[in-house]
């Protein structure tokens, strides 16, 4: 993922209420919105930044564009990627929520065969603390340092800034690969970035209890990370009832409903419990809560 202050950054579906309102705070943080589109407003200036009807018309005023980020509604956001991606962005972010998911998978094969970085569907995008905004992260809770930030959802992760925060850990860049089932790029992908990353020196993982996804992070952090690691699974001290995100919900059930096909322990282990037991056995220290992540990660640091 190429971020800098220097991108050219796109929002698709800026007259959107969301995206009216995202695109006039990435701008005030410093983001480099070169143009919007939004179909039927092109000609318009919308926070002084140029509205287009397609993609390739802000191309051909702008230049090349780095990313696009996406708030048109659900159904239409499969035409805005292909649309994007078609006209040479090769990172998207995905905030619309709740996309169906046949439309979904015809992204992510498009995005496979030309080499686009997907993130999202339902993402509360990228920030690096004092650089960029690149999405719906609420930046008050954040400020410049060393720490990565990977999360599921967007309010998780913005509780778990500010508490490094609070504690005068600033963060090098948080991500949130979004909430829904399908997403593009994943945890595994971002350890990989932020391990390539200099300005990161130990990494937060933030997820939902139940949602699938840590067994295989957790032997990449074994076998290839040389950078700490802290995670927080929401939803931990619950007992088995099934609270959060209810994207979180449906995975759970999802991932239930295959366990007795598994074979060996991982079979015999409720999605919880396989997540936790991974976490574990690849020594990754868990919070309890988010105000115990600030601790675990000093004493990593330490380590």
């Amino acid at each position: 993922m190429n971020v800098t202050p220097d991108n050219k950054i796109l929002v698709q579906g800026i007259s959107e209420e969301q995206g009216s309102i995202y695109a006039a705070r990435m701008k005030s943080y410093g983001t480099n919105i070169v143009a919007g589109t939004s179909a039927g407003h092109g000609g318009q200036l919308l926070h002084g930044i140029p509205v287009f009807d397609l993609v390739e018309q802000a191309i051909v005023e702008v230049g090349a564009i780095d990313t696009s980020i996406i708030f048109v509604p659900a159904y239409q956001v499969l035409d805005a990627a292909l649309e994007a991606i078609a006209s040479g962005i090769r990172q998207i972010i995905l905030i619309t929520g709740g996309i169906p998911p046949l439309d979904m998978v015809k992204v992510l094969r498009k995005a496979e065969a030309t080499k686009t970085l997907v993130l999202g569907s339902s993402s509360s995008g990228i920030i690096v603390p004092g650089k960029i905004l690149l999405g719906t992260h609420e930046s008050k809770f954040y400020t410049p340092g060393n720490i990565g930030i990977i999360g599921r959802t967007g309010t998780l992760t913005y509780e778990v800034a500010w508490e490094l925060t609070q504690a005068t850990l600033g963060q090098s860049v948080a991500v949130s690969i979004g909430s829904d089932p399908i997403v593009g790029s994943s945890v595994v992908e971002w350890l990989q970035i932020l391990a390539a990353d200099k300005n990161t020196k130990a990494i937060v993982l933030v997820n939902h209890i139940g949602v699938p996804c840590e067994e295989t992070a957790a032997k990449y952090i074994v076998e290839e990370l040389d950078k700490p690691v802290v995670a927080y699974l929401a939803g931990r001290k619950s007992q088995k009832k099934l609270i959060g995100h209810a994207n979180a919900i449906s995975l759970r059930h999802r991932e239930m409903m295959f366990a007795s096909q598994r074979d060996g322990l991982a079979s015999e282990l409720t999605p919880e419990e396989r997540q936790i037991a991974a976490f574990k056995q690849a020594k990754i220290p868990i919070a309890d809560s988010p105000s115990q992540i600030p601790d675990l990660v000093k004493k990593a640091l330490k380590k």
